[in-house]
């Protein structure tokens, strides 16, 4: 220990994989500090885990935060098309969507993604890739909202705005001005949606364009990949080509690639190759959409997954809260993923495979990492994702998420 107070101790913790031995955990500045039995420290705060389990906190790598609470706004054309005819038309479903655009304002999104931040705070998700259409229609309304809320809830809930071209670039002229001013007043990472456009020639010019802006700006890139019923759409295959001829190895996210579904095996074999040595991610949310990207052979095939929540209450999806484990819950139905080892590994799909998709540092459970933490009610990964509750405590760059804050921040706001 290097400071003779710590700030904060967890107490008779119990670590994932270590257990029936329990632990103490000291935190100071922010940093894990030690991890041991029975550690002799005085704290500012002590926290009492009673046996129970602590992680990481969790991970949300994919939700579209400037859409949160707008489902009443929209008809249900757009989620009809989305899951109609296998998904076949779910570029109509965008354009269906994008009617809610034609009013919006920073001035409700944030309170919309306040309330959706808080939540994420009251359970444990304290990580986010949040993103922001940018189009002729939602201009910079969406981005200049999420940089509002991430300043907002900045040692709280840590958010990534993503830039993202939802509607198209080629198809939605005077978008990619658009992208570079929104990267210039402050977005995290560049979006893209290759698929949407009007043919491969397109694909190939918006993947393009987002790794020259990446490059520009020097950030990750973010896409929503072959998010459609169609085993000819193959975008990932080009962004991972694209990622390769550019050094970009480690930087590019992959999201939905729900046509993987309906891939041949011997296409997949391949595509795992490109996913492996251009060190992409997938991100599957399967809750979302009947297809869904091939989780359980990418992971046999040693590409990295990882879980998002995509979104809440909106055009595509009418439920979630920014509970993680929750996803990890409905994921293991719809993915048949219910033996232990299969559990533990929807679980590490929330934590530590999520952190790695969107390149978070320091984070983990051992001395040096920083002190993002969840005390849980329950003593294992099983039963976490059995009862999702929120945690007993979460702790948040080394101090206690004040809950009473973030439930009445949660609450609908009157109009």
């Amino acid at each position: 220990m290097t400071s003779e107070v710590a700030d904060l101790l967890v107490k008779n913790a119990r670590m994932p994989g270590g257990g029936d031995v329990f632990s103490d955990i000291a935190i100071s500045g922010g940093i894990i500090t030690e991890i041991g039995p029975r550690i002799e420290i005085d704290a500012r705060v002590t926290v009492d885990a009673r046996g129970n389990l602590v992680t990481p906190a969790y991970v949300n790598a994919h939700l579209h935060l400037c859409k949160v609470w707008t489902l009443p706004m929209m008809s249900e054309a757009a989620i009809e098309a989305y899951h109609a005819k296998g998904m076949s038309e779910a570029a109509k479903a965008i354009d269906l969507a994008a009617a809610v655009k034609a009013s919006y304002d920073a001035s409700w999104i944030i309170p919309n993604a306040r309330r959706a931040m808080a939540l994420a705070a009251l359970h444990g998700n304290l990580h986010i890739r949040g993103f922001a259409d940018v189009d002729t229609k939602a201009r910079l309304e969406g981005v200049k909202a999420l940089i509002a809320v991430r300043e907002e809830f900045r040692g709280i809930v840590d958010l990534q705005v993503v830039a993202f071209a939802q509607d198209g670039l080629i198809r939605e002229p005077g978008t990619d001005a658009l992208m570079r001013e929104a990267m210039a007043i402050g977005a995290d990472v560049v979006g893209g949606i290759p698929w949407i456009e009007a043919n491969a020639a397109d694909a190939g010019a918006h993947i393009k364009f987002c790794f020259d802006l990446a490059a520009e700006f020097d950030t990750d890139v973010s896409m929503l990949l072959d998010d459609v019923g169609d085993p000819n759409m193959k975008t990932l295959e080009a962004m991972a080509r694209e990622a390769l001829a550019r050094g970009y190895q480690g930087r590019a996210l992959a999201h939905h690639c729900r046509a993987m579904a309906l891939y041949p095996e011997d296409y997949l074999d391949e595509l795992m190759q490109l996913l492996r040595q251009a060190r992409i991610s997938v991100v599957s949310d399967p809750h979302t959409g009947p297809l869904h990207a091939r989780v359980r052979e990418l992971l046999a095939g040693n590409v990295n997954v990882c879980l998002g929540q995509d979104d809440i209450s909106d055009a595509y999806y009418p439920f979630g809260r920014n509970n993680m484990p929750e996803v990890a819950f409905l994921a293991s139905h719809l993915l048949w993923m219910t033996r232990e080892k299969e559990i533990a590994t929807l679980y590490e799909m929330i934590t530590t495979r999520a952190a790695e998709a969107i390149n978070l540092r320091n984070y983990g459970l051992k001395a040096g990492c920083a002190a993002n933490l969840v005390v849980l009610d329950q003593p294992s990964v099983g039963e976490a994702l059995r009862f999702h509750t929120p945690p007993a405590a979460v702790i948040s760059h080394g101090r206690l998420v004040d809950a009473d804050k973030m439930r009445e921040l949660a609450q609908p706001q009157p109009d």
